[in-house]
């Protein structure tokens, strides 16, 4: 029966892992990522897989999205590696009828993490759990302006100064039309003067700096470079 006791680590190794990688999926998601998005990335970084290139930029370039993947890199290894050192060592221990048992045992130890797992009651218990605890944590409380105003991915805050030869210069918000294309312009300097959200009305002049929220694909083909 010693190859039994092997089972016990692999399965609780498992188990724990599941609920790591749970775990990082909402820390990554408070870090603005999609939700769909973090859970595929930290499932990639947990177990070394399916991390391609332009995902992985969205991480890199993002210091606490960067460490969460570090510790998923981290644990993934450990974890995988006593999951098959402990697999191994139940089988190469046991001998006779031990040998299907193990596997019977281990087969319905996987089978009710994987029931657990899709348990809503239990999931959303746990990622509750999670999610109040990083609210607390110093890493969560506070973060860039940028960090904050990125509600999702493809948006961003953007400063834009409008040159002398601008055709934006005698144009007022309204006219533009910002607000249908979702930008919000949240502020402008002008000259030693800081007009916080400017009025509709408000007239852009020459040299003006425009600090602008919204979709960076549509900040781009309106306001230039």
């Amino acid at each position: 029966m010693s190859g039994l006791y092997f089972l016990f680590p692999t399965l609780l190794v498992i188990l724990v892992s599941f609920l790591f990688v749970r775990a990082a999926s909402i820390a990554l998601m408070m870090t603005g990522l999609e939700k769909y998005k973090a859970r595929f990335q930290a499932l990639s970084a947990f177990s070394g897989t399916g991390f391609t290139t332009k995902e992985a930029e969205v991480v890199v370039n993002h210091p606490k999205r960067r460490n969460i993947i570090r510790y998923l890199m981290i644990m993934g290894n450990a974890g995988i590696a006593t999951v098959i050192v402990t697999a191994t060592s139940s089988f190469t221990t046991s001998s006779g009828y031990q040998i299907p048992l193990n596997v019977v045992v281990l087969l319905i130890g996987i089978f009710l993490i994987y029931k657990l797992a899709k348990s809503r009651g239990f999931i959303r218990k746990w990622e509750n759990y999670i999610e109040m605890r990083l609210i607390k944590s110093a890493q969560f409380e506070e973060g860039s302006t940028e960090d904050l105003l990125r509600f999702m991915e493809g948006y961003g805050v953007v400063k834009k100064i409008v040159p002398e030869d601008s055709t934006l210069i005698g144009q007022s918000l309204t006219k533009l039309k910002l607000n249908k294309m979702g930008i919000l312009v949240l502020g402008i300097e002008r000259e030693n003067r800081w007009i916080p959200t400017p009025k509709a009305n408000e007239i852009l002049q020459s040299f003006d700096r425009l600090v602008v929220y919204g979709p960076l694909d549509a900040l781009k083909s309106t306001l230039g470079e």
